[in-house]
C-alpha cells in the first residue's frame, strides 16, 4: 500500500467533512419528506449536476463499461442510500456515522475471499479486534436495547455493499476516470430515482411549504455534495491509493458524525464510543 501524500490526506480530509455530514442531513430531509423521497432526490440531485459530463462522455465507452459503472453506482450509491435512510427513521445519524466504520474491515475480508486480494497472516488480529468492535457497537448499544437492531443491520448490509463496490472499481474501472464513472452511472440512475419520487407521491406535494423547502434543500444538498463531489473525490483517492486506503476515511466520518449528531441533541453512550474505538484500533492494526 503506498504512503498517502498530501494530496491524498487533503482528500481524506474533504470526504470526512463531507460524508461525515450526510447523516444529519438525511435526518434534516426526512423530518417532512419519506426515507424514499430523500435517497431519491440524493440520486436525482447528483445526476442533475453531473448530466454535462455524462452526456459529453457517454459514447466514449462500450457497453461492458456501461454495465459496470451502471452496477458500481448501484452497489456504492443506490442501495447504500435508500438504505441508510430508512436506518435512521429509528436510529439517531451519529450511531449511524458510527456503524459506517465497518467498511475498512468489510473491504479487507471481502478483497482477500471474492477478488483475491493479497493479505498479510499477521495483520488478522487486526481484522479480528475489527469484528469485536463491530459486535460491540452493534449489539451494545441502544439499537439492542429498543429492539432496532433490524435497522443497524441494514446500515451493515449497506457497509456490505461499500466494501463490494470498493474492491470492483479497484479491479474493473481502474482506468476509467473518478468523474466519468459517478456522472455515467448516476445518469442511469436518474431514472429510478424519478420514479421511485413519481410513485411516493412527491411531485404533488406543497413543495413551496417552508418546512418541505428545507427538506428539499437537505436532500439536495446531500445529492449534490454527499454524493456527486464526495463519490467523485472518493473513487480519486481510491485510483491514487488503493482500495483500503480509499476505505479508511471512515476513521474521521464519524467524528464528525459525532459532532454534528451532539450539537442536534442526541445522545451518544460510553459502549457507543467504545466500539468505534475498538473498530479504528482493529483497522489501524490490520493497515499498519
Amino acid at each position: 500500500m503506498q504512503k498517502p501524500g498530501a494530496s491524498n490526506w487533503l482528500l481524506f480530509v474533504s470526504l470526512s467533512l463531507i460524508w461525515g455530514s450526510s447523516f444529519i442531513l438525511m435526518k434534516s430531509g426526512m423530518e417532512t419528506l419519506s426515507a424514499y423521497q430523500v435517497a431519491s432526490l440524493r440520486m436525482l440531485t447528483a445526476g442533475i449536476v453531473l448530466l454535462p459530463v455524462a452526456v459529453k462522455k457517454f459514447a466514449d465507452f462500450p457497453a461492458r463499461k456501461h454495465l459496470q459503472m451502471i452496477l458500481s453506482g448501484i452497489f456504492g450509491s443506490f442501495i447504500p442510500a435508500f438504505l441508510f435512510c430508512i436506518a435512521e427513521t429509528k436510529i439517531n445519524s451519529s450511531l449511524a456515522g458510527f456503524l459506517n466504520a465497518f467498511t475498512p474491515i468489510l473491504t479487507i475480508i471481502i478483497g482477500i475471499y471474492f477478488f483475491n486480494r493479497g493479505f498479510e497472516r499477521k495483520r488478522w488480529t487486526g481484522v479480528l479486534i475489527g469484528l469485536l468492535g463491530m459486535l460491540l457497537l452493534f449489539f451494545g448499544g441502544p439499537a439492542t436495547e429498543n429492539n432496532l437492531v433490524g435497522y443497524s443491520a441494514l446500515i451493515l448490509v449497506a457497509t456490505i455493499l461499500y466494501a463490494v463496490n470498493l474492491n470492483f472499481v479497484h479491479r474493473y474501472l481502474h482506468d476509467v476516470t473518478s468523474l466519468d464513472i459517478v456522472a455515467i452511472a448516476f445518469l442511469y440512475l436518474s431514472v429510478p430515482a424519478v420514479v421511485v419520487l413519481y410513485g411516493t407521491g412527491y411531485f404533488s406535494l406543497p413543495l413551496m411549504n417552508s418546512k418541505l423547502l428545507i427538506s428539499t434543500g437537505a436532500s439536495t444538498i446531500l445529492g449534490v455534495f454527499g454524493t456527486a463531489v464526495g463519490t467523485i473525490l472518493y473513487y480519486k483517492l481510491l485510483k491514487q491509493s488503493g482500495a483500503v486506503l480509499a476505505s479508511l476515511v471512515t476513521y474521521g466520518i464519524p467524528f464528525v458524525a459525532l459532532a454534528w449528531g451532539l450539537l442536534a441533541g442526541e445522545t451518544i453512550s460510553a459502549l457507543e464510543l467504545t466500539g468505534l474505538a475498538v473498530i479504528l484500533a482493529g483497522v489501524y492494526l490490520a493497515n499498519k
